[in-house]
């Protein structure tokens, strides 16, 4: 997988740690995405470590065959988890025009504001991914954790360098991008201490309290 590049466009993903007989690669990403959403279908009822291989083709549509012929192990559909929600929230601040904000402060607050609206809207998917993460193994959780450095943590340090260039920035970049990185998580897990108060005014007060805590609010 591709760090972001230094203009903090957001990149896909292409990378692997499992073989595919296939070499169709377009086929390939269809067949991946189906299997997730059949996935999540059954882990989000049960649980990562309850749900079977049997139960996960079921979900999808597909034969035991079928399946084995796109991963090798459930380890292998919970990576493909992680790959997608990055792939989803990449297609979020695509949409939300970020890539065409031409000042760093705004682009940030905007992606941090997205970002927390993804979060929100996509509170299962993320609660499953941050729980369930324990069950993978060591290949394959170095694997996440070298994606969630280049891509996420890499995404939010290239902001704040092109931050700091107009308005200095309070503390170590690389901390802050790690921080920033898992400060949008808290509304999904934690938000139901919130749940008597508006999402929108969450959301306000965490961009606000990062912002502040950079020491680069308007």
């Amino acid at each position: 997988m591709r760090p972001p590049k230094k203009n903090s466009k957001i990149q896909r993903s292409n990378e692997d740690v499992f073989l595919s007989s296939s070499r169709n690669v377009r086929l390939v990403e269809k067949k991946h995405e189906q299997i997730v959403k059949g996935a999540c279908r059954v882990f989000f009822k049960k649980g990562y470590h309850p749900t079977t291989i049997r139960m996960i083709a079921k979900s999808c549509g597909m034969s035991m065959g079928q399946l084995y012929h796109y991963i090798s192990s459930k380890d292998d559909v919970l990576y493909l988890v992680h790959k997608h929600m990055q792939n989803v929230w990449y297609d979020y601040l695509k949409h939300s025009g970020i890539e065409k904000i031409g000042d760093p402060l705004q682009k940030l607050t905007e992606g941090l504001r997205h970002t927390l609206e993804f979060m929100i809207e996509n509170k299962r998917l993320v609660q499953f991914v941050y729980t369930e993460s324990k069950y993978l193994d060591k290949k394959h959780l170095q694997v996440v954790l070298g994606m969630d450095y280049k891509n996420v943590i890499g995404f939010w340090r290239n902001l704040l360098k092109e931050v700091n260039k107009q308005k200095s920035v309070n503390g170590d970049l690389d901390f802050l991008g790690s921080l920033i990185a898992y400060l949008p998580v808290f509304l999904p897990l934690r938000g139901w201490t919130l749940r008597d108060k508006p999402m929108s005014k969450s959301v306000n007060s965490l961009v606000d309290f990062i912002l502040r805590g950079l020491g680069v609010a308007r």
